[in-house]
Formats: structure tokens, C-alpha cells, sequence
């Protein structure tokens, strides 16, 4: 009950200081607002799909690629650093707050905002007729593998790479514009040449938009996507280790200095 009494207090202390900042919470709902209408009206202007078929195939990739990334990953990476520079990590050693509770905290409110982004996403799809067609409970394991996957990234840039907040942009952009594109989230990777579909095997984001595309605007069963089922659920187990070994050895670095 400790740990997560604990955990529940660092998750809604992340999500009030969310609420309060109104302008990141509105740009956060309107950039993939944004992207999913583009992607859904060039879709179907293009493609010669209804309205329906375009943003059903629009909101999954808008969700992995324009949501879930920048919120879950980006997210992730701010606030650890912002924490490191406002020295909360310093004041976390004096009080009896367990770094394991810390980590678990940032990962739920993390997990929040993506569940409230895929409701965001799949609310404004809904309005052109699209329609979750696949099973909804693969569907939430999908996503919730995928902001697994995106948060222990994030633990890992966060502790690692990034030291200022001025570096957060910078990282994310330059790790992950390249993959978000190659991952299928702006263009579908039907239309990439044999070489990059050979490369974009190798990417865990186009891995993530295939599985919930054909999940979820195609009605596809788990024996259909296996491979990018394994592959993501293999990631995202990496990721989580790697975020946990990452922040462990953060706070041992900073209790020294």
C-alpha cells in the first residue's frame, strides 16, 4: 500500500502541474488534432477513400506517431530534467517518497495522458465515421505497450542524454522526426520503396502503427499482426529495464554530487 499510496501522489502532482500549464495541455491537443485532419483529408482525396476508411486509418498512426510520442516519450524527458534542474531529485533523498514509487508515478501520468489522447484522437475520427473495427481489448494492449515503450525510452534520453531543457527538443527531434516518418506515421509505409520497408523493419514505431492500423481500421486478430505484436512487446519490455537501470543510475549519481 506504500508504494502505491506514493505513487498516486507523485502521478496527480505531474498531472496538476499539467493542468496548470493550459498552453502545453492545448498544444498537446492540437498538434495530433492537426495531424490526424491532414493525414484523413489527403487520405481520402489521394487515396479515393470515403471519409470513414481515411480517418479510420488516420487515427492509429496519428495516435503512435503525433500523440502518444511527443506526449509519452517527450513528456518523459522533460520532466525528468526539468526535476534534475529544479533539484527535486535532491529533495526526494530527505523525504521518505521511495525512488521506486518516483519511477512508477511518472510512468502512470504518463500512461494517463496517452489514454486521454487516444480517446482525444478516436473522438475527432469519430465524427467523419470512423470506427474502432478490430478487438478494443487488443487495441488497449497494443497502446498500452506502445506508451510502455515510449516512457522507458524516455527514462533513458532523460537520464542520459539530456541535461538541460533546452536539449529536449533537440533530442527528440533529432532520434525521432527520422523514425515517426519511417514508422509509417505521416506517409503509410505502402508507399515506401522496398529498400526502406526493409529498414523500417528495424523500427519499433512502424512496428506500433501496423499492429493498431490493422487492428483497428481493418479488424485484424492477433494472428495476423504477430510479428509486430512480438516485436513491440519485446521492445517495450526492453524499454522498461533500460528506463528502470537508467533512472537507478541516475540517483546514484546525484546523491554523490
Amino acid at each position: 500500500m506504500k508504494y502505491w499510496r506514493e505513487t498516486i501522489a507523485v502521478t496527480r502532482r505531474i498531472l496538476t502541474e499539467l493542468l496548470r500549464r493550459r498552453r502545453s495541455l492545448i498544444f498537446w491537443s492540437i498538434f495530433p488534432i492537426s495531424v490526424l485532419i491532414l493525414s484523413g483529408f489527403i487520405l481520402a482525396e489521394r487515396a479515393e477513400l470515403p471519409m470513414a476508411d481515411a480517418f479510420a486509418y488516420s487515427a492509429p498512426s496519428t495516435l503512435v506517431g503525433a500523440a502518444l510520442f511527443f506526449s509519452c516519450l517527450g513528456g518523459t524527458v522533460s520532466t525528468i530534467v526539468a526535476e534534475r534542474e529544479q533539484q527535486t531529485l535532491k529533495r526526494l533523498f530527505l523525504s521518505p517518497l521511495s525512488g521506486t514509487s518516483y519511477f512508477l508515478g511518472i510512468f502512470l501520468a504518463h500512461s494517463c495522458i496517452g489514454i486521454g489522447q487516444t480517446i482525444l484522437i478516436y473522438t475527432i475520427a469519430s465524427f467523419w465515421g470512423a470506427t474502432f473495427r478490430g478487438s478494443i481489448l487488443l487495441g488497449l494492449i497494443i497502446i498500452f505497450l506502445s506508451i510502455a515503450a515510449y516512457v522507458g525510452l524516455g527514462f533513458i534520453f532523460g537520464t542520459q542524454l539530456a541535461r538541460r531543457i533546452e536539449d529536449v527538443n533537440a533530442l527528440v527531434a533529432a532520434f525521432g522526426v527520422p523514425l515517426l516518418i519511417l514508422g509509417g506515421a505521416f506517409l503509410p509505409a505502402s508507399l515506401f520503396p522496398k529498400t526502406l520497408v526493409n529498414i523500417a523493419q528495424y523500427n519499433p514505431i512502424y512496428h506500433m502503427n501496423e499492429a493498431l492500423v490493422n487492428v483497428s481500421s481493418q479488424g485484424e486478430d492477433i494472428n495476423k499482426i504477430m510479428p509486430h505484436f512480438v516485436f513491440l512487446l519485446a521492445f517495450a519490455l526492453v524499454m522498461i529495464v533500460g528506463g528502470w537501470l537508467s533512472y537507478r543510475r541516475m540517483l546514484i549519481l546525484e546523491r554523490r554530487l
